[in-house]
C-alpha cells in the first residue's frame, strides 16, 4: 500500500502506457487512498473514503441479490405497483418536486445544463407507466427458453437472474426509476447518479423507493445508491469485479473512462455516451416530407437529436431552402436562433446573411453571442452539437447516397442514420450498406426504448466500438439475464 507520493513520480499502466505525478496530485494523496493507472481512463486518484463508500455499497447489494432467490415473482410484480403509486401519490410528489427545485436551483447558479434535470409532469408520467410496463411484463427468471429433446432426455434452457447491475448516469432522476426494470428479472441494482440530482435521487429513494421494498418484502438494498457527490466513488464503483453488468450514461468522455475502468476488472460494460443522428435526403426526397423530419427530429438534445444532414447535390437548390426552414421552425418552437456548420467547400450553398449576422446561441454553459453559420473543417463533421436551445446541426452536401453512407460509416458515432426517400431501392440499399444499429425512413427522434419498444430503455448503444453481442442495441430491463442449462432425464 502507498504511504506517500512524490511529485515526478512515473506511474506504468497495465497497457504500457506512463503518467507523472503532478505536484497537486502528490499534496492530495493520504495513506490508504488508491491510484489507478489506465490508458483509457488517465491516472485517478481515489480517496480511502470514497472507496469504502462504493464498496460498502456494493456489498450490501450483493448480499440482497443472494436473498432475491427467495423473493416471489409476485412481490416483484407488487413492489413496481407501489413504486408507481408512490409516484402517483399527490403529497409525495410534491416533496420530491421541492427537493429537486432545490437541485436545479444549484445547478444553474454553477452554470450546469438542467434540461434533464428538472422532474416536470411529463417525466412524472413517464417514470409511472414505465414502473407499470414492468409490473406486467413476463420475467425471464425461471422461465424455459428453449428446450431440445434426445432419445431418453432434454435439454432445456432456462433463464436466470444476472447478478448486480451498476450504473452510473447524468443528472436524469428518472434513469432511477428506468433502472428498477431489472429487478423483474431478479437481479439487483446498485447507482451512482450526478451530483446535480443526488439530492433528488435521496428523495425519492426515502419516500417512494425504499418503502415500496420494504412493504413488498424485497432486500432492503436490492436497489443501492452510493451516496458521494464524488466522480471517485463512481470510479471505485466500475472497477468493482463483484458487479455482474457495468452501465453508463452521460457524456462520451466520462463513459468511455467508466468503460475503461470496468473492463480492466473482468466486468461487461454497455456503454451510452455519444449520440448524435444523421439524416440523408436523397434525389427521391419529397420536401414536405424532409421538412416534417427534420423539424420532429430537433425537437430537443437528447442523443437521437438530428446532428448532421446529408444533402445530394442535385437536389441541393429545393432541398438547402427546405432544410433552412425547417431549422428555423424548429428554432421558432424554442424561442432561440439556430445555428449551422458547414464545409468551406459547401458554403456557397448558404445565404451570406448566415455567415455575416450574429445571434446569441443558448448552449447549457450559457449564452453566446455567434454567427448563426460557421465554417467547419470535414473531420468535424461527426462531432456532436451539444445544444442547449438553439437548435444545432452540420450540412453536409453529397454526390451521392453511397457517399452520405460512406461519410456516416467513417465520422458519425454510428448511432441513428435515416433517408428520407420515396424509393424502395433505395431504402434496401441504405438498411444493407449503414452501419448503424437504428436505421429509419423518418424522424431521428423514434430511437428510445420508450417509445419504440414500451419498455423504459436503461440506455442506447452506438457501434462505435462494434457490435454488440447477443443483443439489442437498446438495453432495456428484461434483456439483463443469463441462461442455465438443465439436464432432464425422460
Amino acid at each position: 500500500m502507498l504511504e506517500e507520493l512524490t511529485a515526478g513520480t512515473m506511474i506504468l499502466s497495465t497497457q504500457g502506457e506512463t503518467f507523472t505525478v503532478d505536484e497537486h496530485l502528490a499534496a492530495r494523496f493520504q495513506p490508504g487512498d488508491r491510484l489507478v493507472a489506465n490508458a483509457e481512463a488517465g491516472l485517478l486518484h481515489i480517496p480511502a473514503i470514497e472507496q469504502q463508500i462504493a464498496q460498502q455499497a456494493v456489498t450490501a447489494c450483493t448480499e440482497a441479490f443472494n436473498e432475491m432467490d427467495a423473493v416471489s415473482d409476485a412481490q416483484l410484480v407488487d413492489f413496481f405497483h407501489r413504486f408507481s403509486s408512490a409516484l402517483a401519490d399527490n403529497q409525495i410528489w410534491a416533496e420530491i418536486a421541492q427537493v429537486n427545485a432545490q437541485d436545479v436551483d444549484q445547478a444553474k447558479a454553477r452554470g450546469r445544463s438542467t434540461t434533464r434535470l428538472e422532474v416536470s409532469q411529463t417525466m412524472r408520467g413517464n417514470m409511472i407507466e414505465g414502473l407499470q410496463g414492468w409490473a406486467h411484463t413476463p420475467t425471464r427468471r425461471d422461465q424455459i427458453i428453449e428446450t431440445i429433446t434426445h432419445d431418453g432426455f432434454q435439454i432445456e434452457l432456462v433463464g436466470a437472474a444476472l447478478g448486480v447491475v451498476a450504473f452510473v448516469f447524468e443528472g436524469r432522476p428518472n434513469v432511477l426509476a428506468d433502472a428498477c426494470g431489472v429487478l423483474r428479472g431478479g437481479n439487483t441494482v446498485i447507482f451512482r447518479i450526478g451530483s446535480d440530482a443526488l439530492a433528488t435521487a435521496r428523495a425519492i429513494m426515502t419516500l417512494a423507493l425504499q418503502p415500496a421494498l420494504i412493504a413488498a418484502g424485497l432486500p432492503k438494498h436490492a436497489i443501492t445508491l452510493v451516496d458521494s457527490t464524488s466522480h471517485a466513488a463512481g470510479w471505485s464503483l466500475f472497477l468493482d469485479p463483484r458487479l455482474s453488468l457495468a452501465v453508463a450514461r452521460g457524456s462520451g468522455p466520462a463513459v468511455d473512462q467508466l468503460g475503461a475502468l470496468a473492463q480492466s476488472a473482468g466486468t461487461p460494460v454497455s456503454l451510452h455516451g455519444t449520440g448524435g443522428a444523421w439524416m440523408v435526403a436523397s434525389k427521391h426526397t419529397e420536401l414536405a416530407d424532409f421538412g416534417h423530419a427534420v423539424v420532429r427530429s430537433l425537437d430537443r438534445k437528447v442523443c437521437n437529436t438530428l446532428n448532421t444532414c446529408c444533402i445530394v447535390r442535385e437536389r441541393a437548390t429545393e432541398l438547402v431552402p427546405a432544410f433552412l426552414e425547417a431549422l428555423q421552425r424548429a428554432a421558432d418552437a424554442r424561442r432561440a436562433p439556430f445555428k449551422v456548420h458547414v464545409s468551406e467547400t459547401d458554403a456557397g450553398v448558404l445565404p451570406d446573411t448566415l455567415f455575416n449576422q450574429t445571434v446569441d446561441i443558448v448552449r447549457a454553459e450559457g449564452s453566446r453571442r455567434e454567427t448563426q453559420a460557421q465554417i467547419i473543417d470535414s473531420s468535424d463533421y461527426g462531432h456532436e452539437w451539444e445544444w442547449e436551445e438553439s437548435p444545432e446541426v452540420t450540412l453536409i452536401l453529397v454526390n451521392s447516397l453511397d457517399e452520405a453512407m460512406e461519410l456516416f460509416n467513417v465520422h458519425s458515432p454510428r448511432l441513428v442514420a435515416t433517408l428520407i426517400s420515396n424509393s424502395d431501392d433505395e431504402h434496401q440499399h441504405f438498411w444493407r450498406h449503414v452501419r448503424s444499429p437504428f436505421v429509419g425512413d423518418g424522424h431521428t427522434r423514434w430511437v428510445d426504448g420508450q417509445f419504440a419498444l414500451a419498455k423504459p430503455e436503461l440506455g442506447l448503444s452506438n457501434w462505435a466500438n462494434g457490435r454488440l453481442f447477443g443483443r439489442g442495441a437498446i438495453l432495456t430491463g428484461d434483456s439483463v439475464y443469463t441462461v442455465r442449462t438443465r439436464y432432464v432425464s425422460s
